[in-house]
């Protein structure tokens, strides 16, 4: 199963969420898959900081559906945020997490799902995450999303995705400090409310 290809089946199903991702290949992906979302998405999240952090903006915002596209890699790096969703159970928080067995960003080097006895999915469930699923077909994650986005409690599918990177893209041009004020003034606009204020000269 291709990435980008979830990316578009999911972006296709989202309107006003917002999206937390991490570093790697994903962020060019997802800019291509979802240039709707783009205001709405804050990118290149360090790894084990994804889905902690948009389980954050899920308690801050509870109205509001939060999506996180972690990775296998940031996922492993943090596994006690998946105790805080178990206990939390924050109802707005749909997470999926692109699992390709691998450290792509740094060459490629294999994570623990790569000997196939470590299973994130089951990790969650075990932690209180009752719907934790695995997808590895577009059928099956399409299906998961849909779900995802509409379920009243924390929702997880781990999409089991080849190491093969979209090529064939428009490269993302803003760093990490624009896009967090990109995403900042978008939070503010679509809930009318300050966040960050302007600066004050003394």
């Amino acid at each position: 199963m291709n990435r980008f290809d979830c990316m578009e089946v999911l972006s296709a199903q989202l309107k006003d969420e917002l999206v937390i991702l991490s570093l790697g290949g994903s962020v060019d992906e997802w800019y291509n898959a979802a240039p709707h979302m783009r205001k709405a998405s804050l990118f290149q999240q360090q790894l084990g900081c994804v889905t902690p952090q948009a389980f954050g903006l899920a308690v801050g915002l509870p109205h509001r559906r939060i999506v996180s596209l972690d990775t296998d890699g940031g996922m492993l790096f943090n596994l006690g945020i998946l105790a805080t969703l178990g206990n939390e159970q924050p109802e707005n928080l749909f997470v999926v997490v692109w699992d390709n067995e691998c450290y792509q960003s740094i060459g490629g080097p294999p994570t623990h799902t790569a000997a196939q006895r470590v299973d994130i999915a089951a990790i969650a469930r075990g932690s209180g995450v009752k719907e934790a699923h695995v997808a590895t077909d577009l059928a099956t994650f399409e299906e998961h999303c849909r779900k995802g986005l509409a379920a009243r409690e924390p929702y997880i599918v781990v999409a089991k995705v080849t190491s093969t990177v979209r090529r064939d893209i428009r490269r993302k041009h803003s760093d990490g400090r624009e896009d967090k004020y990109i995403f900042v003034r978008h939070v503010e606009e679509t809930e009318n409310i300050v966040i960050m204020g302007p600066s004050e000269h003394n």
